[in-house]
């Protein structure tokens, strides 16, 4: 029996919790889009697999709905895979350790990420497909890949097999809210040669920032929790511009995805005063946690002198660090029509002293976000600008459309007068600061009309992740009632 196996639907949790199973990080997806066509193969459903992964499945109507107009359902398959860092697992080869907190009335797993986002839109999926005394118009479900990073299957998919323009997006996290728009972004890498020195004469120092929530660089940007990325170059580049020596980097790894603030970066450094950066390291630990006694009470810098191995190389990496330092992150402007909302922001989610193309570079990764596309532009164009100052070199990728307000929205107001038929009260329709794959669908499908909705979820992209189960069932609820509903 699973861990879930008692949970009602029990369908839906059954296909939660076998998603969970099976290594789904970003760009780690061969396996969950080949076990989902091979559930449509399997059930004699039309079922297309292409060579980004992305997996449509379609169930023709059945008695008495032909001539209801067909209805999308979509989710991606691809979550943010992080762990702990003193847990030992593999993320791209083993399987999550999914918990219940029954008091609490959540799932979670044990020491990493749970991927409900998006696992639960993915596990309605394949319910509502596997549900044979649903009654129904033609389902279109459609699984992309690569969503965290890019929305690169999104952006690449064919769906000219599709006839609806109905699209359900289930890759929300607040239940009782209606998303109607959201901002489009990109992701901007940027490297940063670094130069090889002399180790003599200098102590090494392994410094560990951390302790801090993180969360995702879409809704929990606005919460204003430090980046451990950031403050590793504010500790380096201001302990030199306190007129100390300079700082030189061994080794530097910080975040693990563009689209999370980073909770933690580690990092071994050189110095020639010892005394000297000992005293700062405490110093600006003191300052940080009056700072953000608030926003990140846990927040720590940790500092311990270490002898270098013989492997240990040493880098002179000023322009990096400075760049770190000084370059834009979090909120930049907030919306002037929704209070409330973020319009524009950035979040340096990785740092990493790196090898490319045969030489050592520190490496940084951006994801950049704005429902302007014009105030996107020039954020992007200013921090490139910036780090070519400082002797970088950049690239973009994985630019998506922003996702606008429909005035006119049948399926909206259709699904609003249920919402209240259901649950007495009328839901909320908002606009977010994250991105949702709807802007490029709408690029695709005509006249695409669409809703994104989701169960109550905390803590998405972090190991503190939790996935509410009282909801994830009134959810699931009400979009079958919405597919029943003529």
């Amino acid at each position: 029996m699973g861990v879930l196996s008692n949970l009602e639907p029990s369908k839906l949790f059954y296909y939660f919790e076998e998603l969970t199973k099976i290594p789904h990080g970003s760009y780690n997806v061969d396996a969950i889009s080949d076990y989902l066509a091979k559930f449509g193969k399997d059930r004699g459903l039309e079922t297309y697999q292409d060579d980004l992964k992305n997996v449509i499945i379609i169930k023709e109507a059945t008695p008495g709905y032909e001539n209801e107009p067909p209805l999308i359902i979509q989710g991606h398959m691809d979550m943010v895979a992080v762990h702990k860092p003193e847990l030992n697992i593999d993320m791209k080869k083993e399987p999550l350790k999914v918990a219940i907190n029954e008091k609490e009335d959540y799932i979670y797993a044990e020491g990493t990420s749970l991927g409900g986002d998006d696992g639960i839109a993915v596990a309605s999926g394949l319910a509502l497909l596997d549900d044979e005394t649903l009654k129904h118009p033609r389902l279109e479900v459609v699984f992309t890949t690569n969503e965290e990073t890019g929305m690169e299957g999104a952006a690449g998919i064919d769906l000219s097999m599709l006839k609806g323009n109905r699209l359900l997006n289930l890759d929300s996290e607040d239940e009782g809210i209606f998303l109607t728009s959201c901002a489009g972004g990109l992701r901007l890498n940027a490297y940063f040669p670094v130069k090889e020195v002399s180790a003599e004469g200098l102590s090494f120092y392994e410094v560990e920032i951390g302790g801090l929530l993180g969360g995702h660089s879409g809704e929990e940007i606005i919460k204003g929790r430090a980046n451990s990325n950031k403050l590793t170059g504010r500790l380096l580049v201001s302990y030199e511009e306190s007129g100390n020596d300079k700082v030189y980097l061994s080794s530097l790894k910080g975040g693990l995805a563009d689209n999370a603030i980073p909770r933690v970066t580690n990092l071994t450094v050189a110095v020639k005063d010892c005394e000297a950066f000992e005293k700062y390291v405490s110093s600006f630990e003191a300052d940080l946690k009056k700072e953000f006694a608030s926003k990140d009470p846990g927040l720590y810098v940790r500092v311990k002198k270490v002898s270098p191995s013989d492997k240990s190389k040493l880098f002179d990496a000023q322009g990096a660090l400075k760049f770190i330092f000084t370059c834009p992150n979090g909120v930049q402007t907030m919306s002037g029509d929704i209070e409330g909302l973020v319009e524009t922001s950035l979040n340096l989610g990785i740092i990493e002293l790196t090898e490319k193309d045969g030489a050592q570079v520190v490496h940084t990764t951006f994801s950049i976000r704005s429902s302007v596309e014009s105030a996107k532009n020039e954020l992007t164009e200013k921090t490139v600008l910036l780090a070519k100052t400082f002797g970088g070199d950049t690239v973009t990728s994985g630019n998506y459309p922003g996702w606008a307000y429909r005035a006119d929205s049948p399926l909206r107001e259709k699904m609003m007068g249920l919402f209240e038929k259901m649950y007495g009260k009328k839901p909320a329709l908002k606009a977010i600061h994250a991105g949702l794959e709807c802007g490029l669908l709408g690029n695709k499908i005509k006249d695409l009309d669409c809703v994104s909705i989701g169960p109550d979820m905390k803590d998405i992209h972090t190991t503190e992740e939790k996935l509410y189960i009282s909801s994830s069932r009134r959810v699931y609820e009400f979009v079958r009632a919405l597919i029943e509903e003529k």
